[in-house]
């Protein structure tokens, strides 16, 4: 009777093992794209904000603490303005504001994880795992080990990167002509290719980028993703609507 129970524990305990390290493995396999984009481009804030003045240690504490691309780029552009920190507060919060938008999606998916890992999922919720989280969701793939590790991948690639960039900043005399800008944009197209499954998913895509485009242009550069994001989302919703009728 003890041996049985000794073995079924065992057997469960492989089990529990076993499914961590396929939730690990799979989690990692779903990052490479992130890992691809964001180690040149953490490498590129690094070298920017070294060069604007923001010393080394705060640049990589900046990029551990706060984990959004777009605005510390734009946090680090205002300070070498010299703008004052209730300016850069205010503007690095607008334009953070899809943030809302992307726990408010995610948020029914994580009703059954307990608070301390949902604390630190939200904490590492970014713009590139919500994409590959919320195509888990659709494909009844979402699961809490694999989303946590893609979720620390990211955070250890984007710290990993600006740090890299501290480093080797005095080696780097001008960035562009290495064109580590375009690791971004090139991570997200792949990350749309990934989700556009169906004629609806393109148009829907088509009718974000344009509108974000087209605010781009007309100066909008602060609100043009969130705007962009209502529309296609609101698009969405109306083609799927025509479509059940």
């Amino acid at each position: 009777m003890q041996t049985d129970i000794i073995e079924n524990k065992t057997t469960s305990t492989d089990c529990i093992n076993g499914s961590l390290r396929a939730g690990i493995a799979d989690g990692f396999k779903q990052a490479i794209p992130i890992i691809v984009g964001f180690i040149p481009v953490g490498f590129t804030f690094g070298v920017l904000a070294t060069k604007n003045g923001l010393p080394g240690h705060l640049t990589v504490l900046m990029s551990f603490l706060v984990l959004a691309g777009s605005s510390q780029f734009i946090a680090v552009s205002l300070f070498a303005a010299s703008m004052s920190p209730i300016t850069i507060i205010i503007t690095t919060f607008i334009v953070n504001l899809r943030h809302f938008l992307m726990s408010a999606a995610i948020a029914p998916h994580l009703s059954k994880m307990p608070l301390m890992r949902k604390l630190l999922f939200s904490f590492q919720l970014i713009d590139e795992s919500f994409a590959i989280h919320m195509a888990n969701i659709d494909r009844n793939n979402f699961k809490e080990v694999q989303a946590i590790t893609l979720n620390c991948i990211a955070h250890l690639c984007w710290t990993g990167g600006t740090l890299l960039g501290v480093c080797g900043s005095h080696l780097v005399a001008d960035i562009k002509p290495l064109g580590f800008d375009y690791a971004l944009p090139a991570m997200f197209v792949v990350l749309l290719i990934w989700q556009v499954k169906s004629n609806m998913h393109a148009i829907v895509a088509l009718i974000s980028a344009s509108t974000a485009i087209g605010l781009y242009i007309a100066g909008a550069e602060q609100l043009c993703v969130i705007i962009a994001a209502i529309i296609g989302a609101t698009a969405g919703v109306v083609l799927c609507n025509i479509r059940r009728k």
